[in-house]
């Protein structure tokens, strides 16, 4: 197995390695030790099946349903399907997911621990995937920042990811309210402990976090709009151009990724992705003290 460095901020490459194989614990041991180091890994030329994506992405912990019901794919529970495909003449509802800069699940209170994305179909040119390094992120602020930031908490909202993108746009009203009602807003701290590293990371984002609890809209609208251009600076940013058949995994605990407009929507893109169960995190909105 080797290991390349693929920019400053986060990103390696893994090759001499096949995931579709049954790999030794050592293997695992020293993937996820990489993982750990650089944020996000990617792993080109791996050609396997739904059942064998699952399983190697189970050798890193429980794999969770995703907590959008609509979404779910036929092919398992633990797979999202994330594509542009029209199926008897609808189009999908996965389309146009991620155009914001987000962490999987943050609008939850068990967000994920990482996320496995395999590609399997691409257009001509485009569909890349933008990631970033939320530690860096926290680390480059001033300590003036820092104290200020340091016990601050923000509201997660899932409903802001349909407000953001100008309504419910293709998805069906009911499914989005249903959505809305399994998945109350959250609130989570501004700055994370990583529970397996003990680094710190500022987690929030663009796409979910509404505002900061304890201060007005107007008040907090400054701060969380600072640190969101603060977050995604390039030094702190890697560019994936998918090929078909690599895998990223990337850790949610410490990093953002969104996925730009950046192809022809006639052709087809499609991903696969499953994801790891985290840990208990955060409280529902509606458990504020009065």
């Amino acid at each position: 197995m080797r290991v390349r460095k693929l920019a400053y901020g986060c990103g390696a490459e893994i090759t001499d390695v096949d995931l579709s194989a049954d790999l030794p614990q050592s293997t695992i041991d020293d993937i996820r030790e990489a993982w750990l180091k650089h944020v996000i890994l990617v792993f080109p030329n791996q050609d396997f099946t739904i059942d064998q994506h699952i399983r190697f992405s189970r050798r890193f912990g429980e794999l969770e349903s995703h907590p959008m019901k609509n979404l779910r794919s036929p092919l398992g529970p633990e797979i999202l399907e994330i594509h542009n495909r029209v199926i008897d003449g609808k189009p999908s509802e996965t389309g146009d997911i991620g155009r914001n800069w987000h962490s999987d699940g943050a609008f939850t209170t068990q967000p994920p621990t990482g996320s496995f994305l395999h590609c399997r179909a691409m257009p001509e040119a485009g569909g890349n995937t933008w990631f970033n390094n939320m530690y860096m992120a926290y680390e480059t602020l001033s300590p003036k920042m820092k104290n200020i930031i340091a016990d601050l908490e923000v509201v997660n909202d899932i409903n802001n990811i349909y407000i953001r993108a100008g309504g419910v746009g293709r998805r069906d009203p009911h499914k989005v309210a249903e959505d809305n009602r399994l998945n109350p807003p959250v609130i989570q701290s501004m700055v994370r402990v990583h529970s397996e590293t003990g680094r710190k990371a500022l987690y929030l984002s663009e796409a979910v976090t509404q505002r900061i609890v304890g201060l007005t809209q107007d008040e907090g609208a400054g701060i969380l709009q600072y640190l969101f251009k603060h977050s995604v600076r390039p030094e702190f940013t890697y560019r994936h151009y998918w090929r078909i058949n690599d895998l990223v995994l990337w850790d949610n605990r410490c990093a953002m990724h969104l996925a730009p407009r950046d192809y022809d929507p006639g052709e087809i893109r499609h991903m696969c992705r499953t994801t790891l169960t985290g840990e208990k995190l955060g409280r529902y909105l509606d458990q504020l003290p009065a």
